[in-house]
C-alpha cells in the first residue's frame, strides 16, 4: 500500500475519532485486530470489542488534536492529545497495517502533562 493511501486512511480515522463517529473510527481495524494498552496491561481482541469498549467510555473526549503522523511501510505512529473532562492526555498510537490497509495491531500509550522543573529552564524552550 502506498504511503499516501495509509496517511489518508489515518486522517479519516482520527477525524472520525474526534467527531465521535464510532463506525467510521473503527473501519480502519481488521476484524481480528489487537489493541494493547501497556500502562494498564490490557489487550483488546477484535474490532468489535475495541469499538464496544470505546463506545462505553464514561468520559467522552471534549477535544482531540493530531500533532504528528509518521511512518513507513506497514508501521505508522500518530502523536495526538485528547481532552477528557478538562485534562489533556498526550497519546502515542503505533499501528501495524496489513497490505489491505487494515490495522492488525495497535499499541497506545497515554500520559498526563506535568510541570517542567525550573532547574532545566536554561536549556529548553516552551512548546506552543
Amino acid at each position: 500500500m502506498q504511503e499516501a493511501q495509509i496517511r489518508e486512511i489515518l486522517n479519516a480515522h482520527w477525524q472520525a475519532s474526534a467527531a465521535g463517529d464510532l463506525e467510521a473510527e473503527h473501519d480502519i481495524y481488521a476484524d481480528d485486530s489487537i489493541c494493547d494498552y501497556p500502562q494498564s496491561r490490557e489487550r483488546i481482541l477484535g474490532r468489535a470489542n475495541l469499538q464496544a469498549l470505546r463506545g462505553h467510555h464514561p468520559g467522552k473526549p471534549s477535544g482531540f488534536e493530531v500533532t504528528r503522523i509518521q511512518g513507513e511501510g506497514n508501521l505508522w505512529v500518530s502523536q495526538y492529545s485528547i481532552n477528557y473532562q478538562g485534562r489533556a492526555a498526550y497519546t502515542i498510537s503505533v499501528m501495524e497495517f496489513r497490505d489491505d490497509g487494515k490495522v492488525v495491531h495497535e499499541t497506545q500509550y497515554f500520559t498526563d502533562p506535568f510541570e517542567a522543573p525550573a532547574w532545566r529552564s536554561q536549556w529548553v524552550q516552551k512548546m506552543p
